[in-house]
């Protein structure tokens, strides 16, 4: 890969550790934080109430939101945290939720106010509060995060798709310093750029694990199965992010965020393979010095430092124990067996709708009969007909669904 070695120049990016965003008080300035997190009921959601419930004089959930799968769990984290309001997305369940937080709550309890439908989470984002934590998976997460952004909170974003599908529209909302990243590669490049000014960073170096599939060639991916997918050696995700972390697409995924929330130019991101997952990512500097933010594979870490923001949590997540000996590994990127990061560059660069198109497949993948509904790992090939102006990309598949209909669906 060729590198630039100009120097970056202003203006601030997305995502600035240097600079410190602080929302209008309308709160008790001395009091907990107060936060509403989106998708409360999925991986993201369910790891960050553990952190808050574990810090109850640094946090306060006032509101939570969810697609409407798991309503009993929904029910139980409003009682348990006694937050104000509880969105679900899905209308329809409404009724379900309302006796689940009766069940919860129990007889003369105050319940909290429902807010349902799709627009719940947006309503949900420009309520009261210092920060908003965008858990949510796919692109339904835009239109909260535009709120959040519109309404002056800090975002603590974990939902990658809704600032590659938002571009301009985010970055144009966002002031300097109101985004937070939660991704684990982000929250590690977030903090090592915290080692020097922004014109002394030469490149950032994205790491992955490689997931159950490193090692193996093209040819031998295309007998994988979707529960070989799901078997991921070193994070605890949701169904959706397995699979895209299996195919290197979310990978891909992450080199354009990457480019957004830092604006680094895509010739100045790399990405390596690191099987351990104990090194998030790296930033290497002009003069040859490169910056690791390490720690064991837990998201409570990047979770808790996002909602604490500038402040760290203790005890967030577990340390390394370094009277044990440690071995980490880095590898090249076989770019002919995993040609998502290759081709997210590729449509990076062309800008216009070709990064929005780019998040379809990470959503095409599941379907209502999983495991058996989803499209072989090894089966995702970049289509000739990309189009050099970036104004209808669209992907392509050798392999047809295993089973049933292409059918897309979001997950709590």
């Amino acid at each position: 890969m060729t590198v630039s070695s100009a120097p970056l120049a202003a203006p601030a990016p997305l995502a600035d550790p240097h600079v410190l965003y602080r929302p209008q008080p309308d709160g008790d300035p001395g009091g907990p934080r107060r936060i509403v997190i989106l998708g409360s009921t999925g991986s993201i959601g369910t790891q960050a109430i553990d952190v808050v419930l574990r810090n109850p004089d640094r946090f306060q959930v006032v509101a939570l939101s969810a697609a409407g799968g798991r309503v009993r769990l929904l029910a139980e984290q409003a009682h348990r945290l006694r937050v104000r309001t509880v969105g679900i997305a899905q209308a329809d369940k409404a009724a379900a939720l309302r006796e689940a937080l009766a069940d919860a709550y129990g007889p003369g309890e105050p319940l909290p106010e429902i807010v349902a439908g799709p627009d719940a989470a947006t309503e949900l984002a420009a309520l009261p509060c210092d920060s908003v934590l965008n858990g949510i998976t796919g692109s339904i997460g835009l239109a909260p995060t535009l709120a959040a952004l519109k309404a002056g909170r800090i975002l603590v974003l974990a939902n990658k798709e809704s600032l590659i599908v938002g571009g301009p529209l985010v970055t144009g909302l966002a002031a300097p310093g109101q985004v937070v990243p939660v991704d684990s590669e982000h929250s590690a490049l977030f903090q090592a750029l915290l080692g020097g000014a922004r014109s002394e960073v030469r490149k950032l170096i994205v790491t992955a694990s490689g997931g159950p599939f490193r090692g193996r060639t093209r040819a031998e991916l295309a007998g994988v199965t979707p529960r070989d997918a799901l078997a991921h050696p070193t994070w605890d995700m949701g169904p959706v992010i397995t699979i895209n972390s299996a195919t290197l697409v979310n990978k891909g995924l992450e080199v354009i965020e990457a480019h957004l929330l830092y604006d680094i130019p895509f010739d100045r991101i790399e990405v390596v393979v690191h099987p351990q997952s104990h090194i998030h990512s790296m930033v290497e500097f002009t003069d040859g010095s490169t910056l690791a933010q390490a720690s064991p594979p837990d998201m409570r870490m990047p979770i808790a430092l996002g909602l604490g923001w500038p402040d760290r949590v203790p005890d967030a997540a577990p340390a390394f124990d370094w009277s044990k000996a440690l071995t980490w590994e880095f590898y090249p990127l076989d770019d002919e067996a995993f040609p998502s990061v290759g081709l997210a560059r590729h449509v990076g660069g062309l800008g216009g709708t070709a990064p929005p198109s780019s998040t379809r497949p990470t959503r095409s993948a599941w379907t209502p009969s999983w495991p058996d509904g989803c499209r072989s790992p090894g089966s995702w090939t970049p289509s000739p007909r990309w189009s050099s102006r970036g104004s209808r990309p669209g992907w392509s598949s050798r392999a047809p669904p295993i089973g049933g209909r292409r059918r897309e669906r979001e997950l709590p």
